[in-house]
């Protein structure tokens, strides 16, 4: 049995380079889905409806409309927080002034256009152009409520490019699934090749299949987590970089999700190295002594 370990180094070296960094190509993949979904997330939950608000309400009228908009079922709540933000009309003046780089007072004086108005963050499940005009018919119907507002179409828009990322990753990783496999596979057959009549050898003094078997799948599976971790630590140094140097991507991490795919990862890369050493082993152990030659 010593002398199966050490045939064929070159071939294994050969194999968890190969499989290591095909590997690492898919975790990139899950990597990218999962940032590519907490970004969806993010903006969604981040997209605001504004709903301006008559300028003779009272301050007990605003509350009891603010309190009307809280107990709807589409509103965002962070620790049973309601995620409504009141801003005036003197500081929306403030904030048109700054972006637009435009001053209406020049003509109007001191007579101010805009409205009072509830900023209000929706539940990410009602983030869909149908449920936004919904929300905005059923928000004007409130009394003193003058107007309600939203960026039309960016859920569409979110939503369908996020699709097409998830759908372009997923053909990209079934692909590279397909090219381990096969490249993995003749891989594993030439470093088996200089073995065939050691295994036949074994054959004939009796020894079983499973029996012959058995250090060559032990084998396969050590090549294939050995993979699986080298791309890992591949992985998790590339994403700590990447947090470094790109501001904001921190917010997009998930620990969690990240141990998941290691595991998923690990698990892949190990079924990979116990398949594709099995299906060669077999092969040679079903071969005529002419076929042998």
């Amino acid at each position: 049995m010593s002398k199966i370990k050490k045939l064929g180094s070159t071939p294994n070296a050969m194999v968890i380079i190969s499989l290591t960094i095909a590997l690492f190509l898919i975790g990139l993949c899950g990597l990218l889905t999962l940032n590519a979904r907490k970004l969806a997330e993010y903006l969604k939950q981040n997209v605001e409806v504004q709903v301006y608000l008559d300028n003779d309400l009272t301050i007990s009228k605003l509350d009891s409309v603010f309190k009307i908009i809280a107990n709807r079922h589409f509103v965002l709540k962070n620790d049973n927080s309601p995620q409504i933000n009141f801003i005036s009309k003197e500081v929306a003046a403030k904030q048109f002034i700054k972006e637009s780089g435009e001053d209406y007072r020049k003509l109007l004086g001191n007579n101010n256009p805009l409205f009072n108005s509830y900023s209000v963050k929706i539940k990410e499940e009602f983030f869909t152009e149908i449920n936004l005009k919904a929300i905005k018919t059923d928000l004007e119907k409130i009394s003193g409520v003058h107007e309600v507002a939203y960026v039309e179409n960016i859920a569409d828009e979110i939503n369908k490019n996020i699709s097409k990322i998830y759908l372009i990753l997923s053909v990209f990783v079934v692909l590279l699934l397909i090219i381990i496999v096969v490249m993995v596979n003749n891989t594993i057959k030439l470093s088996l090749y200089s073995q065939r009549f050691l295994i036949r050898s074994m054959q004939l003094v009796g020894a079983t299949n499973a029996f012959i078997r058995k250090p060559f799948v032990v084998k396969g599976a050590l090549q294939g987590l050995i993979s699986g971790l080298a791309a890992c630590t591949l992985l998790i140094i590339l994403q700590q970089f990447a947090v470094q140097q790109v501001e904001g991507l921190g917010v997009l991490q998930e620990p969690s999700k990240l141990i998941i795919l290691i595991i998923v990862l690990l698990t892949i890369g190990t079924l990979v190295g116990i398949l594709s050493t099995f299906q060669s082993v077999e092969r040679y152990l079903k071969l005529s002594l002419d076929e042998l030659y």
